[in-house]
């Protein structure tokens, strides 16, 4: 086992990759999904790690981050996660920042654990053999069919919990969901309004959720409004479930939202809150105040901390996510019984880019 290793490269690159449908939620739309991928290299191994972001990010990788991590021993990601935190501190924690640490950070732990020849699962510290996984599209822009289809085709796989996307408008909402309730029949089903709401709208949808069997309300208002989220916690039928930190770029965004007792779940995601590390401080949080946290979008990512990670619930199996995970590598991990396992006979994240492939998506 080595006691050092100095990482010598960060190469960088960027793959967008237009949607399979024009999709919106309740307060955005679009139609590509941008990967900003990174290669950590250092004793003759390279980690693989990623975010979902703007090709901005991979320009602050390049810029900043690859000269402050290199010479940085590979197997102290601690070291080097700290280092670019520090290194960003005039640019600004939230947003690209977070996002650009967050590739370098999971490709540093993929690369230790190739480094070590374990599985990225074990050097986490497994406790769980495989993610519990919710299937998770259903976008505002997909006409009735499109919504029962999708749905169901997750449930056919095995995935016994599904997803949607409401808040475009408030009366509607109401018969998709019961759409949706018909198409997936006794399945779990989650609705997610990406704040659309107002307080009070949020608190009658609940209520009229509640008859159509909605177990999880996500961000029912705007994820600022702790307040407000509070409020609907407190107030909402006991059956449903709100969560929300999607959003969360570092570990102060979680504890203010878990202080304000605003969510019965937390949600983080690794390629926005620094990384794997900084998922790791999130999964220290909710322990600390007894709720269960959630993982938002790229799950292939996921796995391995989402098996390590004592108070966890659930991974949001992201449609566009998937499509382009599966377009991009080997190694990609398959549902099986509503779950993902991470792959224990490879070191690391199990995943190589199909170069060939990804190319074809270059920008």
């Amino acid at each position: 086992m080595p006691d050092s290793a100095p990482i010598t490269r960060l190469d960088v690159s960027v793959f967008t990759i237009p949607t399979d449908f024009p999709e919106s939620d309740g307060t955005y739309e679009w139609n590509q999904t941008t990967m900003v991928l990174v290669h950590a290299q250092a004793g003759g191994k390279a980690g693989i790690g990623y975010t979902y972001a703007d090709t901005s990010t991979a320009e602050l990788v390049r810029s900043k981050l690859a000269d402050v991590v290199k010479g940085m021993n590979a197997l102290d990601v601690s070291s080097s996660w700290s280092k670019m935190v520090h290194s960003i501190r005039n640019l600004g924690r939230p947003g690209i920042s977070s996002m650009a640490i967050s590739a370098v950070d999971t490709a540093l732990w993929d690369l230790k654990a190739k480094l070590l020849d374990l599985p990225l699962a074990k050097l986490f510290g497994q406790v769980r053999d495989g993610m519990d996984l919710y299937g998770s599209g259903g976008f505002t822009s997909y006409s009735n069919q499109q919504l029962a289809d999708q749905l169901r085709g997750w449930i056919e796989q095995g995935i016994p919990r599904v997803k949607m996307k409401i808040g475009r408008d408030a009366e509607a909402d109401i018969e998709r969901v019961w759409i949706a309730r018909d198409a997936i029949g006794s399945a779990e089903l989650f609705v997610d309004a990406n704040g659309a709401y107002s307080r009070k709208q949020a608190l009658a949808q609940a209520e009229s959720f509640i008859d159509s069997g909605v177990s999880w309300f996500e961000e029912p208002v705007s994820a600022d409004d702790l307040d407000g989220l509070r409020l609907i916690r407190d107030r909402a039928p006991a059956g449903i479930d709100i969560a929300a930190g999607e959003y969360g770029y570092d570990s102060w965004y979680f504890r203010r939202m878990l202080d304000a007792g605003a969510v019965d779940v937390l949600q983080a995601d690794a390629t926005r809150c620094a990384g794997y590390t900084g998922f790791l401080q999130a999964v220290s949080l909710c322990e600390a105040h007894h709720l269960p946290l959630s993982a938002h979008c790229a799950p292939t990512l996921h796995v391995p901390v989402g098996c390590a990670a004592i108070p966890f619930r659930n991974a949001e199996y992201f449609h566009d996510h998937v499509r382009i995970e599966n377009m991009l590598f080997d190694g990609v991990p398959q549902p099986r019984n509503g779950k993902l396992y991470p792959d224990l006979s490879r070191p690391g994240l199990g995943l190589e880019l199909k170069r060939a492939d990804a190319e074809r998506y270059a920008a």
